[in-house]
């Protein structure tokens, strides 16, 4: 339970609630800015769509009797100001402009005369023509009283006595834009803090929610891996494949048991050499303690012994010396397989070729045995794919075996077929055999078989064999019946051209 409480750090939950906080008020101030903008736009398109005909309906109205200029070419004053006192009247949001047919501005009540510098002596009649041609289009223009400032309008184009020219209406004066600004800050204000606070706590609330589910198949991994290092080597993530997070949990399953297979097999490693050590200590003792006692008889009664004596102890030291050699050998050759030290170096042959060479090399042997050897090879046999060398040196260590506890006058036979698409290869001899019992650790290392004439097996020329074989993906089988000889059978893959 530790592991999972600690499954994610403080700092890492510090982090996201950090990040997670930010981002609730940068999203907050995003959009109470957005909101601003488009209140301000919503209400502006509005305006100016409930407004697009004053201007033409104060030319209707206004300039029916009465010219908007006098007869000497002067603006009609009282005209305006009586226009500008009545439309006021109704609505103090609006300003009212008269302007000529090039955008001069030629009258207006509302214009500040003591601060000419901010306000325009002409306006840009582009968006007045826009606005007369589609008046369901939302469109901006220049505000007098303000040089670089846009705003809301409604226009109008008139003809009277001779004269031409544009009403010009802006619909949100600056005494309005103030008022609406001073509540617009106001407001939002108190709008800005509360609605921020209730985001941030829903935001927040929400948040830990989805941390909380998006967290859980990394917090089910980080479970695992803590379990893994605390020494529980079977410890895997379970569905990894399904989990939102499957290649970091597929990749630490693989690691997860390449680890442990690592692991069991330097274990197994170190569990043979012990092995290997105890058992080469039990197997050498013997034949040194044989050689160094006939050594010391020697050279203690070298003086008294006869000539026969002396050569029987000589050979008895002899025959102990290739003991050890050849046990020495086997217990290298067998560590080097049991450590894969050993690599499979494959080429094509034919095993017949190789049987039949092997076969002329026991002549001697068989000979002074009087055994007869014979290969038999049941039909055309295809090249094998293998290590010759390896293979060679498994069926050296079934044949002299099988030749080993054979007697005088018996047979030895290597039979060659193919079925399917391997070679079948069997040794059969009609010796002494192996009980039904011994079958099983027949190919343990430690394993020896002793006949009538106390010939010892060194226990390793079988287990060198299966280990062989099982390099080639392969495996070694017995048949045997006491007294009536043995049958050892393996396979190799035939060569695919």
């Amino acid at each position: 339970m530790k592991a999972k409480q600690e499954a994610l750090s403080s700092k890492f939950i510090l982090k996201i609630g950090i990040s997670l906080l930010i981002t609730v008020v940068t999203i907050g101030v995003v959009y109470i800015l957005l909101t601003i903008f488009f209140v301000k736009k919503f209400y502006s398109e509005t305006t100016q769509k409930l407004n697009c005909n004053v201007a033409n309906h104060l030319i209707d109205e206004k300039f029916k009797e009465a010219s908007p200029f006098l007869k000497d070419g002067a603006v009609n004053k009282v005209l305006f100001d009586g226009i500008m006192h009545d439309m006021m009247a109704v609505n103090r949001a609006i300003d009212v402009y008269l302007l000529s047919e090039t955008g001069k501005i030629l009258y207006s009540v509302v214009l500040d005369h003591s601060n000419p510098q901010k306000q325009l002596e002409k306006v840009n009649l582009n968006p007045i023509k826009q606005f007369i041609k589609n008046k369901k289009k939302y469109v901006l223009g220049d505000d007098p009283r303000e040089s670089g400032s846009k705003k809301i309008f409604s226009a109008g184009y008139f003809t009277k006595g001779g004269h031409s020219g544009y009403v010009y209406i802006i619909l949100t004066s600056k005494k309005y834009q103030e008022v609406c600004e001073s509540l617009l800050e106001d407001y939002f204000l108190k709008f800005s803090i509360r609605s921020t606070i209730v985001t941030m706590i829903f935001a927040i609330s929400i948040g830990w929610i989805s941390i909380w589910a998006l967290t859980k198949n990394l917090r089910t991994i980080i479970y695992y891996v803590n379990r893994f290092k605390e020494g529980n080597l079977e410890a895997r993530i379970p569905n990894a494949y399904k989990s939102d997070l499957s290649i970091l949990a597929v990749t630490f399953n693989n690691m997860a048991q390449t680890i442990s297979e690592n692991i069991r097999e330097i274990q197994s490693i170190n569990k043979f050499r012990k092995q290997l050590i105890a058992n080469v200590s039990h197997d050498l003792r013997t034949p040194i303690t044989s050689i160094r006692g006939y050594i010391e008889t020697l050279q203690m009664k070298n003086d008294i012994l006869e000539y026969d004596d002396n050569r029987e102890f000589m050979k008895i030291i002899e025959n102990g010396a290739n003991y050890l050699s050849s046990l020495v050998n086997h217990l290298f050759e067998y560590s080097r397989l049991e450590t894969k030290e050993l690599k499979l170096s494959k080429e094509v042959f034919f095993i017949s070729d190789l049987v039949y060479d092997m076969a002329s090399r026991y002549k001697l042997l068989i000979e002074r045995k009087n055994i007869n050897l014979s290969v038999i090879v049941k039909n055309d046999l295809s090249p094998v794919f293998a290590d010759s060398a390896l293979i060679e040196r498994a069926i050296q260590n079934i044949l002299d075996n099988a030749i080993k506890f054979t007697e005088k006058g018996g047979r030895v036979t290597i039979y060659l077929s193919c079925k399917l698409n391997n070679v079948v290869v069997k040794i059969k001899d009609n010796g002494m055999g192996i009980r039904k019992e011994d079958q099983e650790i027949i190919f343990n290392r430690n394993m020896q078989i002793t006949n009538d004439y106390k010939e010892k097996g060194i226990g390793l020329g079988l287990a060198i064999a299966k280990k062989i074989i099982e390099l080639h993906q392969s495996s070694i089988k017995v048949r045997s019946l006491t007294d009536r000889g043995s049958t050892f059978e393996f396979h190799l893959p035939c060569h695919k051209k």
